[in-house]
Order: structure tokens, then C-alpha cells, then sequence
């Protein structure tokens, strides 16, 4: 009898384990702001109704309202309203450092976005990076978003997976290892228009999971776009899409010299992962020499990291043929422009800006508000299909045009490449990085052939 007792007693014990289900822990109580602290502004935060309150406020920047706890790998829930006319966030694995601009708070934000350009839900790298994962990625998240409204949002953060969601529906999906842990905070964003004083974010029901994660996260929805920002690497959801490295981080294998079978013994290094152009004289491939694919490639997506240094020239070229130029200069292709547009003269030359960051070069111009990362590492993404032909940047489409037809051609012969017979029409061509004398860093370099 007492056995039998005591294995009940047992299978009781566990039953209740298990209908216990996943262990949040509440990060604020509905009362007072225990727990947190404010950083960076001076933006007012109080608790009404069981929420937290953020008040926006003219002459202070950001302001944050930090956990005194950092977490890692974690499951965060929330709810947010937030008033017309404001922008705000909620920062995870952030940090403020001494170190780091004075303590100022850096880290991932979970954007919250009540404006027509409707990104609530993307991610962004508040006083780093800008736009992880803008929005525009994925359509069908953007519609998540209610006005006026309370929403409900979760965070996945496990390991170098980052996924987010409003209301339910799946809006960010990004791989990320720049930093692993770090503290929540509420942001109130700075404003600098008067009529936006007092207006309201606020939050209320934020926990957070930090065990058994693995049981209890959402399961991948395929059709939310992945961002793979580790770099040189090929995430399972990119091989099974058709991405491959086109360079290995490690080695110059698939690379030679534009005019050259081999690759240059000077002028281009690999250090931790990146592909270096060294410093010259700012000449065009007067050191080490422009480097291109030992094949050719017609259809494609092809991504490029690049970082520049200050007043720094640089391109990457495609549909280029080596043989067209065995003299000085560089190989012949069209190319997306890499340039520090503040602080290079070639920025100011050309037609209407068409020599900027992200241009056509000498043809097409980028818009002057794109969304150029200054001291990180940029993806640019240059998409051909046909003789259609688009480039993007840090996911903004900034450049789009037709190859092959009587405006093209009248287009080239405006051009400095008037000269060179049927430019850009080409069928395929190779790939190249560019050495014009400055130093710029290159990595995660892949590519997606397109039937």
C-alpha cells in the first residue's frame, strides 16, 4: 500500500511538472519601474493602468529604459501602443558601454513603426549598422501593424537566430553574431517637432523565456525571407534556395587577376574573414589590380559586404570582359559603385550624381538618401535577370534598368564607355572587385544563379 501510494505520489509530482508549461518570467511588475533604469535622455517614463509610459520630449536624444538584467538566448513577449506621429523600439541584446560613444546604446531594436512607411516588427541596429531587416523584405508582415491599438509582439533571440512577430504574424528572420547578450530596453525616440511633445509609447505584459527554448519556440515559416548576416557562411534555408560562397573567407580559389591567370601576390590580403584591398597610390588598378571570377556567370543574385575607409573608391563590376582592356586602368564592365560620397571628389563628377555610392557607374544614378551604413560593413545586391538589372543597398532597391534596347545604347554613348563596342549588352561576364588605390574590405560574398 505505501508503495503504491509513493508511485502515485511520484506520477502526481510529474503530471504537475509537465502542465506546468514554459517558466516566464515577468520583467515588470504593473506597479513601479523596479527592475530598470533610464539611460541616455531624459524623456519621462511612468506606470498607469499597469503599463509603462514613455512621453516624448523636445532637446533630449534617444531615451531608453533599460533592464538592470542582460539575457542571451531568450523568448520575449510585450505589448505595445504607440500614438501616431512617433517612432519608438524595444532594444534586446543592447548594451551601453564607456567605451562605445560615450555609453550610448547600441544593440538590436525591435521597431515599432506607426508611420505609412509601416516597418513595426523589422530590426534594426540602434548607433551601429541601421536596417538589419527593413521591412520591405516581407510584405505580408508589414499589414500586422494596428493604429491605436494595443499590439502583441515576441522576439525569438537563440543563438545567432533572431525572429520576430506582430500579432501573430511572422515579420523579421535574421542570422546575426555580432553580439550575443544584452539587456531589454523600452526606447522613447528623440523628436524635433514640437507638436509631437507628449505623445505616448507604451508597454505592458513583457516576459521573458529563458529556459527549455527550444521546446517552446515557433517553428520556421519558409515563406518569411531569411537575412544570413554571419559572414561567409550559407545558412540551410540559403543552400536549399540556391545560394553558394563565391568567396570562402579562407582562400583565393574561384579569384584571379584581371589580367592576370593568377592571383595578385600584392596589393589584396585575407585577414579574420575579410578580403582586403590594401592602400596605393588612388590609382585605378595600379597596385595589386582588379580581381574577377575564374568563370562567368548570365543570370544571377549576387551579394557583396563591403567597408570602406575614409574617402575611400572602390566598385564591383559585372558583365565584364577581360579582354577588352589589356591596358591601364581597370577591366571593362558595368559596375555598382562603392565610393565615401562625403569625402571623394569622384562624387561631385559625372552627370547628376551618377558616380555616388550605389550608382551605375557613370550612367545611372543612386538616390542621395540611400541607406549607406557609414563605418560598418554594407550588403550590396546586384539582381540580373535578362536584361533587366537592379541594385540594392542594405536592402533598398536604388538602381533599376534595361539592357539591350535603343535607350540603353543612347544612354551608354553619354557615357565614358561610348567607346567600348555593344558595352553591357554582353550575355554573361565575370565578376570583379576593384582595386582603385584605397583601402576597402570585402566578405560574404555569394551568389545565386537564376534559371
Amino acid at each position: 500500500m505505501k508503495k503504491n501510494s509513493l508511485l502515485i505520489l511520484v506520477m502526481t509530482a510529474l503530471l504537475v511538472s509537465c502542465s506546468q508549461g514554459p517558466k516566464w518570467q515577468e520583467l515588470f511588475n504593473g506597479k513601479d519601474l523596479q527592475g530598470w533604469e533610464k539611460l541616455n535622455g531624459t524623456a519621462e517614463y511612468k506606470v498607469e493602468d499597469n503599463a509603462i509610459i514613455g512621453i516624448s520630449q523636445m532637446n533630449t536624444p534617444n531615451t531608453f529604459l533599460a533592464t538592470t538584467e542582460k539575457y542571451d538566448d531568450f523568448i520575449l513577449e510585450f505589448e505595445f501602443k504607440v500614438d501616431d506621429g512617433l517612432n519608438s523600439g524595444v532594444q534586446f541584446r543592447s548594451n551601453s558601454l564607456p567605451d562605445y560613444r560615450d555609453g550610448r546604446v547600441h544593440g538590436y531594436q525591435f521597431e515599432i513603426d506607426p508611420s505609412d512607411r509601416a516597418w513595426t516588427g523589422g530590426i534594426y541596429d540602434e548607433a551601429r549598422r541601421g536596417w538589419l531587416y527593413p521591412m520591405n523584405y516581407n510584405p505580408e508582415g508589414m499589414k500586422a501593424f494596428k493604429h491605436s491599438e494595443w499590439n502583441s509582439a515576441r522576439i525569438e533571440a537563440i543563438g545567432n537566430s533572431i525572429r520576430t512577430w506582430v500579432n501573430g504574424v511572422p515579420c523579421a528572420n535574421i542570422l546575426d553574431d555580432t553580439t550575443p547578450s544584452g539587456f531589454i530596453a523600452l526606447q522613447v525616440h528623440s523628436i524635433g517637432k514640437a507638436e509631437l511633445e507628449g505623445k505616448t509609447v507604451a508597454w505592458r505584459n513583457i516576459r521573458i523565456l529563458t529556459d527549455e527554448l527550444d521546446k517552446y519556440k515557433t517553428a520556421d515559416d519558409e515563406n518569411v525571407m531569411q537575412i544570413n548576416q554571419v559572414a561567409n557562411t550559407i545558412s540551410d534555408r540559403e543552400a536549399a534556395d540556391g545560394w553558394k560562397l563565391l568567396w570562402d573567407g579562407k582562400t583565393t580559389e574561384g579569384w584571379r587577376g584581371a589580367k592576370r591567370d593568377d592571383f595578385p601576390d600584392l596589393g589584396w590580403s585575407i585577414d579574420n574573414g575579410m578580403l582586403k584591398v590594401h592602400k596605393s597610390d588612388g590609382g585605378e588598378s595600379t597596385n595589386g589590380g582588379d580581381i574577377v571570377t575564374t568563370r562567368p556567370y548570365k543570370n544571377f543574385m549576387l551579394k557583396v559586404d563591403f567597408k570602406i575607409t575614409e574617402g575611400a573608391n572602390s566598385g564591383i563590376k559585372y558583365f565584364v570582359d577581360t579582354n577588352l582592356n589589356k591596358g591601364e586602368g581597370s577591366a571593362i564592365g558595368c559596375e555598382f559603385q562603392i565610393l565615401d560620397d562625403q569625402n571623394h571628389p569622384d562624387a561631385k563628377m559625372g552627370t547628376n550624381g551618377n558616380r555616388t555610392l550605389g550608382s551605375l557607374y557613370d550612367l545611372i544614378p543612386a538616390p542621395q538618401d540611400k541607406p549607406f551604413r557609414k563605418g560598418f560593413f554594407n550588403t550590396a545586391m546586384v539582381v540580373v535577370e535578362g536584361n533587366h538589372v537592379e541594385h540594392w543597398l542594405n536592402g533598398v532597391k536604388i538602381v533599376e534598368y534595361d539592357r539591350n534596347s535603343d535607350a540603353w545604347n543612347k544612354l551608354v554613348q553619354t557615357s565614358k564607355y561610348k567607346d567600348w563596342p555593344n558595352f553591357g549588352n554582353a550575355e554573361e561576364g565575370l565578376i570583379l572587385l576593384q582595386d582603385h588605390g584605397d583601402e576597402v574590405w570585402f566578405q560574404n560574398v555569394k551568389i545565386k544563379e537564376l534559371d
